[in-house]
């Protein structure tokens, strides 16, 4: 039950810093340093680090903007977005898993940390019926580890999303509800608290469904995504634009302070962050609510 410090965040859209239509350069490249002011032992990454994927020069970007987290070591554990594989499906793949050596060329895969595992899915593999895919992710949840209290869920589109995105971007997917399908009828049977872990929307939504925590962190410096209203249902509030932000995820003693620390003021001359959103969860799963089918 050893300690673990995390960062999670996403959707930075890295490439040539004179673009800044579709991604701002300026706040990207705060965060990415912010991030290993962090010092994390781990980094989950939501997906849509590069704007364009088969781009070798947005991955040299991509290297440029973050080398300190390879300078610290930092176990960088992605994603992969739509974003990986724009315009060339083959050669962005074949970036994503060149740039991130550590998962050693699995799409998808799993990562046991201690008392921590997470599981990273693939929005650019099938997910539905007898897939690869949903055949191991279900093996996945019908041997976890015994020493797990959390599970962490990675995939780019959100799993659960506010009343404004559900009219408007036709989100979740069916791929997302299919996966978010074959977690559920999984979980009277394990022990581990969940969270999923999104990006694509570019902002910040918090929700919990049938004892899951789920939360969509697209924020890392792509072209923002106004939430007009929020849903009763969204666990954070704040209407306020935009929202530039990452996750700190400190796993002790069984349980998991998560804290969301926002770009104050995008447009100061010193840019800071303040903590916007706070919560901590322990490792029993809650069974005692209603299921929502």
């Amino acid at each position: 039950m050893s300690p673990i410090h995390m960062v999670g965040y996403g959707d930075m859209r890295f490439t040539d810093p004179a673009v800044k239509i579709g991604t701002n350069p300026r706040i990207r490249k705060y965060l990415a340093e912010r991030v290993a002011e962090e010092s994390p032992e781990v980094l989950l990454l939501t997906g849509d680090m590069p704007y364009i994927g088969s781009s070798d020069a947005d991955w040299q970007v991509f290297r440029d903007e973050t080398a300190l987290w390879r300078k610290n070591q930092i176990l960088q554990l992605p994603t992969m977005g739509n974003h990986e594989v724009r315009t060339d499906i083959h050669k962005g793949i074949a970036n994503y898993l060149k740039n991130f050596p550590g998962i050693q060329n699995h799409r998808y895969y799993s990562v046991l940390m201690g008392s921590v595992e997470v599981i990273s899915l693939d929005m650019t593999s099938a997910s539905g019926g007898t897939s690869p895919q949903a055949t191991w992710f279900a093996a996945q949840l019908d041997h976890l580890p015994a020493q797990v209290d959390f599970l962490f869920i990675l995939y780019h589109t959100p799993w659960v999303v506010d009343e404004q995105s559900k009219l408007f971007t036709n989100l979740p997917s069916k791929e997302a509800l299919t996966l978010r399908h074959l977690l559920e009828i999984h979980l009277h049977k394990m022990h581990a608290k969940v969270i999923v872990f999104n990006g694509h929307i570019h902002n910040y939504e918090r929700f919990e469904r049938n004892g899951v925590e789920y939360v969509t962190s697209g924020g890392g410096g792509a072209e923002p995504y106004p939430l007009l209203f929020r849903g009763s249902e969204d666990l954070y509030q704040d209407t306020a634009f935009p929202v530039y932000h990452y996750l700190t995820l400190d796993y002790r003693d069984r349980k998991l302070h998560a804290v969301m620390w926002k770009v104050k003021d995008p447009d100061a001359a010193s840019l800071s962050v303040e903590k916007k959103d706070e919560f901590t969860l322990v490792a029993e799963p809650n069974k005692t609510g209603k299921f929502i089918p």
